[in-house]
């Protein structure tokens, strides 16, 4: 049977997750279809949950995570936050607090934490992504043992541009130091497998054929088979042992075990200051006035971003003759 982890978002009914289990498959479902399972405020801590839930029950031997309706996470749910007017004068009247980086990082570390229970958790973990897994959903994929595609799914990470890093950094251990750079730094459109990196600037995207060819996914396949495929995967991992499992994982999980945590915590910390940084207020800007899918448009086409708002460096002996 199908059940909710949770109360939903902002306390009410509507679940936000659901949970079910079947033989020896545990299997997650992220529940906002109508916004293509953008991330609310109750859903990283419910992904952890039914994370949990299935760790405790020693008739799970296997996790397997998916969304619900046309994708699998299409990231933060910002349009509201993006759109809506920040000026000094309503912070004072509505009494709301300056941005504290501590206090960003605070929260936005308890979200990876929520993530990264599929990559803690003891028993294997797979994420099914069809349609689209970017932003804040690549990093739930990602953070999963394994990823199958469809074919025509996207993965990426298009906030790499202005206002946003990765927070579970998860692109490392999967493709290596250049490609997750490269990724990164062009914020490119790759699709194909055949096309050199420097092309077509559109975003940090990379559909399920060439996530594939680059290893940041153990396969795609076309969509129609998607759901058949993880069912078998998951299946003849399921009739291995428990233990055999654990060990099995754990003793690949040590290999990053000491990096992974430091990176992550930086990750983290960048990503708040991105958000706030001059680039990342004027993209802030950009989706009080035009509406934040036409300023995601602008920000992802490839043009000069916020020209002209870049500070100029300095050095500590001529800040008397500077102005800053």
């Amino acid at each position: 049977s199908t059940q909710s982890t949770g109360n939903g978002n902002g306390g009410t009914m509507s679940p936000v997750v659901l949970y079910s289990k079947q033989n020896r498959v545990a299997t997650i479902t992220l529940h906002r279809p109508e916004r293509l399972n953008a991330i609310s405020p109750a859903m990283p801590r419910e992904i952890r949950e039914a994370v949990e839930r299935a760790e405790l029950d020693d008739e799970v031997h296997v996790v397997v995570i998916q969304g619900a309706g046309r994708a699998f996470c299409g990231g933060y749910d910002l349009k509201m936050f993006a759109e809506a007017r920040d000026d000094s004068q309503t912070r004072v009247r509505e009494g709301a607090r300056e941005w504290d980086p501590t206090l960003d990082f605070k929260m936005m570390h308890q979200n990876t934490q929520d993530f990264m229970s599929l990559f803690k958790c003891t028993k294997p973990t797979i994420a099914k992504v069809h349609g689209f897994a970017v932003a804040g959903g690549s990093d739930i994929a990602l953070c999963a043992d394994l990823v199958v595609m469809a074919r025509d799914a996207k993965i990426g990470y298009p906030p790499a541009r202005v206002w946003g890093i990765p927070t579970t950094m998860m692109w490392i251990p999967r493709v290596g130091m250049e490609k997750a750079k490269a990724m990164l730094f062009t914020g490119r459109l790759v699709d194909g497998g055949s096309q050199p990196w420097i092309g077509d600037l559109m975003c940090v995207v990379v559909r399920g054929c060439e996530a594939a060819a680059m290893g940041l996914v153990l396969e795609a396949v076309p969509s129609g088979e998607l759901d058949a495929r993880v069912d078998e995967l998951a299946r003849i991992i399921g009739s291995v042992p428990r233990n055999q499992l654990m060990m099995s994982k754990l003793v690949v999980n040590s290999s990053i075990a000491n990096s992974l945590p430091n990176t992550q915590m930086m990750a983290t910390f960048f990503d708040g200051f991105a958000r706030h940084s001059p680039e990342g207020n004027w993209f802030k800007r950009r989706c009080e006035t035009m509406g934040f899918a036409m300023a995601v448009k602008e920000r992802d086409s490839g043009e000069n971003i916020a020209e002209g708002v870049e500070m100029k460096s300095y050095q500590f002996d001529k800040l008397a003759d500077s102005k800053l």
